[in-house]
């Protein structure tokens, strides 16, 4: 993976918010003001993209779940897509919650979900009303709404990487209490340090929080990759091994 601060000049990374929403704790990550608007400093977004790529790489070799969190409607699409790509659970609606310090809870309510589509799929849902059968339908499009991102993590992520440090407070309250960390986009009207691994930028503007988002995605793909060949070079050179000695008891007994 490879971030330049070409291309993050390029999708308007460097924009902050107007003077008058600003979170005092991220000045060092400022280049200056112009026109009443904070500038980030580009070269400390790059740096943050490469240290968080390396945490989220460390992760991914250590086969631990990466949660992605992007309810804003900018961040809505890529966190999805990214995420479903890498086959890693995400939230895109809101953040329920309790979705990590009530986990169990959240559970069941992915259990009932996955009940009503066993009705479907038997076609039991037939023996209903259409009246009982359209309020299954609606419970069940409500619970995909807001668990279908997460529906197949069974047991608590490894770290977070959200979008908008301060519209996913929740989120990393969650996080902080179990001590699950987090990596985060950061905008200037935002609090780094409520973050593991802040990275100062955009969290507005749709081609920056791609781009941030997709070099992290890249980042965690390279890394699993990685692993799937070691582990294929692993499994090749136990059954050479084995094979050999196979080869050694059949000189033996002949």
């Amino acid at each position: 993976m490879e971030v330049t601060v070409k291309e993050l000049l390029e999708v308007g990374a460097y924009f902050g918010h107007p003077s008058r929403q600003f979170d005092p704790r991220i000045r060092p990550y400022l280049y200056g003001k112009r026109q009443g608007i904070y500038i980030i400093d580009i070269s400390k977004t790059c740096e943050k993209i490469y240290q968080a790529a390396e945490i989220l790489q460390k992760f991914a070799r250590e086969n631990e779940t990466i949660l992605f969190v992007g309810t804003k409607k900018q961040a809505q699409e890529v966190v999805k897509e990214v995420a479903e790509k890498l086959n890693l659970p995400y939230v895109d609606y809101r953040w329920i919650g309790g979705t990590l310090t009530n986990f169990n809870c959240i559970r069941k309510r992915i259990e009932r979900l996955e009940e009503i589509e066993k009705l479907e799929e038997t076609g039991q849902i037939n023996n209903y009303t259409k009246k009982e059968a359209a309020i299954l339908m609606k419970e069940k499009q409500d619970l995909i709404r807001k668990f279908g991102g997460i529906r197949h993590m069974t047991s608590l992520p490894g770290i977070l990487v959200v979008v908008d440090v301060k519209r996913e407070m929740n989120a990393i309250s969650e996080a902080r209490k179990l001590g699950i960390p987090v990596v985060g986009i950061v905008d200037t009207n935002g609090n780094p340090e409520l973050v593991d691994y802040p990275i100062p930028a955009n969290d507005d503007g749709l081609k920056s929080i791609q781009l941030i988002i997709c070099k992290l995605a890249e980042a965690i793909k390279e890394a699993t990759t990685e692993k799937e060949i070691m582990e294929e070079k692993v499994v090749s050179q136990e059954q050479g091994e084995k094979n050999v000695a196979d080869s050694g008891k059949n000189q033996e007994a002949a």
